[in-house]
């Protein structure tokens, strides 16, 4: 390995992150997932009668840009042959944009597309079941015209709302509020896509499934004859559930296809389409738009990116007093939360301390960002400013949310469960639960072992390494949920367990690098398709991206004395990935919902590269 051109590289790199810092000391970079977020927007903005026609029209060229040949819209590059419900959300935003036209060419192409994969009855995200049943597209499913008593009741009858995740419970209020109301909302323009359907049905072909497991399960409730229908005072309560998680910046606790899915339901409650609730959410909305391309976020991931980038920059060799890095600093202390969110229900006696993953985050605070932000401020915390109170409560917070297990959940501790058939939307097993997963369970015992020098040898450590072994797959990969997928799983695991001590020739350590080795390309990275993501077992790319080949080579480098010639080609292939900047380089190796939605985080070309190709000098540069 030549570690002059390693050397260089890094150089470049931290001069272009010293170019991209914003005067707050953040670094805002595009979390793009695709085109889903682009299409609700358009849709939004046509349904309030908001003429922001320079938005709609950079928007509406956007999705068509990204249309492929065979007339259909994918979630990842290597999808075979095109995704139904992104090509069925894009073909209504674009008719509705009125920039293209019924007989386009590429418009009768995606039609043909559609009606091939069985049509608009076929589609199976809920929130594109959601935009098509609200704009009167389709018929509201049944399975989402669960009484809000059954989450709302002062009588405790009905199901648990705090047993789903805290993104599900955001996205499924809003939702239960439309389906009861039966809510429709259409104007003149709002093309018909009743053509799109293959039958005299506007029904989804997935809605029966559903209803036969809900009753299923009321029917094992002891109050179960009949839930009551939903009352006024139900409403009201859903009402305040979602204003009281509205986020400073006017979003539902930072996402933004939840605050979409809010004013849709405000208006079912008879909201006017400019009342200042209505224009205070679209003003959220809009400000999670990216700065440097026409799309809307999920999320911006403004925190994440600075903690990370910041923790990359000193490790590659930036002092703590380089004044980027203690304006990133200043940054992210500002932002550690102090209210309390949902999450304080299975944590009732634990004080704020973590951090969000958004600029505005302040009621919902996650371990991977909050561990992330522990290393990148530590050296600006310390008893004589003041500060380490504040980084000791977010470690407090990080440590009280480990589950009984003993892995790591992203945003609360693992509770009761809703039966695993409750929902059969696309991903909902991976979006409704919040459980333990291997990858952020070894960031945080990485964490651990290099910040606090934490060891294997004391049970309550001992447990979280066992339950990372107890995940083992057969193979000897590991599973991680949010990146893409099998390598990014088993390259946490690894580094993660050997930070805290467990032996390089652990069996588990060995079967997982052998593993590793024996998907290397030829040309010597690493890459997987998101399609593993949602078959759950390894799908190779068939070519190496820059995040993918240096998660592999973390595992290398935290197992090996020496290197070697796979580790040598490794890093051949990630210099020359992040030079190439062809797809590769954009693929979505980000997590979000299993055969929905991927995410390409631009920062991800940065931190993994750089925390690499820093470790290879460290280790291997004398």
């Amino acid at each position: 390995m030549d570690m002059k051109r390693i050397r260089a590289r890094i150089d470049a790199m931290t001069e272009e992150l010293i170019h991209q810092q914003s005067q707050d000391g953040a670094w805002r970079m595009c979390f793009d997932s695709g085109t889903m977020t682009d299409s609700y927007l358009i849709i939004l903005l046509r349904l309030l009668g908001r003429a922001d026609e320079r938005l709609i029209h950079m928007l509406a060229a956007r999705i068509a840009s990204k249309q492929e040949e065979n007339g259909a819209w994918k979630v990842y590059p290597d999808e075979s042959e095109g995704n139904l419900d992104a090509t069925s959300e894009a073909y209504f935003a674009l008719l509705y944009a009125g920039y293209y036209y019924e007989a386009d060419p590429r418009m009768v192409r995606a039609k043909q597309f559609i009606l091939k994969r069985g049509g608009l009855s076929e589609v199976r995200s809920l929130l594109t079941q959601v935009i098509f049943a609200a704009t009167g597209q389709a018929e509201w499913p049944r399975m989402l015209r669960i009484p809000l008593e059954a989450f709302f009741s002062d009588l405790g009858i009905g199901l648990d709302l705090f047993s789903l995740s805290g993104h599900a419970r955001v996205h499924l209020v809003p939702t239960i509020i439309m389906a009861n109301k039966q809510f429709v909302r259409k104007t003149s323009t709002m093309p018909e896509l009743y053509q799109l359907f293959v039958n005299d049905s506007r029904k989804f072909s997935n809605d029966t499934t559903w209803i036969s497991a809900l009753n299923e399960f009321i029917s094992s409730l002891p109050l179960s004859s009949l839930l009551p229908p939903s009352s006024s005072t139900s409403y009201e309560k859903a009402e305040a559930f979602m204003f009281e998680r509205l986020e400073p910046n006017g979003t539902l606790l930072t996402f933004s296809t939840a605050t979409i899915l809010m004013i849709l339901s405000l208006l079912s409650l008879g909201y006017s389409t400019d009342s200042p609730a209505v224009n205070r959410l679209l003003a959220g909305i809009l400000s999670v738009m990216c700065v440097d391309r026409p799309h809307l976020q999920v999320a911006s991931a403004e925190v994440w990116d600075t903690s990370m980038l910041t923790y990359a920059l000193r490790e590659a060799g930036a002092s703590p007093s380089m004044p980027a890095l203690e304006k990133a600093g200043v940054y992210l202390l500002a932002r550690q939360q102090v209210r309390l969110g949902d999450w304080t229900r299975r944590l009732p006696n634990t004080p704020a301390g973590g951090w969000g993953f958004s600029n505005v985050n302040t009621l919902y605070p996650d371990v991977d960002d909050s561990a992330a932000v522990l290393r990148a401020i530590r050296p600006y915390t310390t008893e004589a400013n003041g500060l380490h109170a504040n980084w000791q409560r977010g470690l407090n917070w990080v440590l009280a949310m480990r589950n009984e297990d003993g892995g790591w959940p992203a945003f609360e501790r693992e509770g009761n469960q809703l039966p695993a058939s409750f929902f059969t939307f696309e991903g909902s097993s991976d979006i409704s639960t919040d459980p333990s997963t291997v990858d952020l369970t070894g960031r945080v015992l990485g964490f651990l072992g290099d910040e606090l020098d934490m060891t294997i040898g004391h049970r309550w450590l001992d447990d979280s390494v066992q339950w990372v072994l107890s995940q083992q797959m057969r193979d000897g990969s590991w599973y991680g949920r949010w990146g893409i997928a099998y390598t990014h799983g088993t390259g946490a695991a690894i580094k993660g367990m050997t930070a805290v001590g467990v032996p390089d020739d652990h069996p588990a350590i060995q079967k997982g690098i052998k593993w590793l080795l024996s998907i290397q390309n030829e040309d010597g990275g690493w890459g997987e398709s998101c399609l593993s993501d949602k078959v759950k077992h390894y799908v190779p790319l068939h070519a190496s991206t820059p995040s993918q080949t240096a998660w592999a080579l973390d595992a290398l480098i935290a197992v090996y004395a020496k290197p070697n010639a796979a580790m040598e080609r490794g890093v051949e292939a990630l210099l020359q990935s992040l030079e190439r900047r062809d797809w590769t380089y954009t693929y979505p190796t980000g997590a979000a919902l299993p055969g929905s939605v991927y995410v390409h985080y631009p920062s991800n070309n940065y931190i993994w590269p750089l925390l690499t190709l820093s470790s290879i000098l460290k280790k291997y540069g004398t």
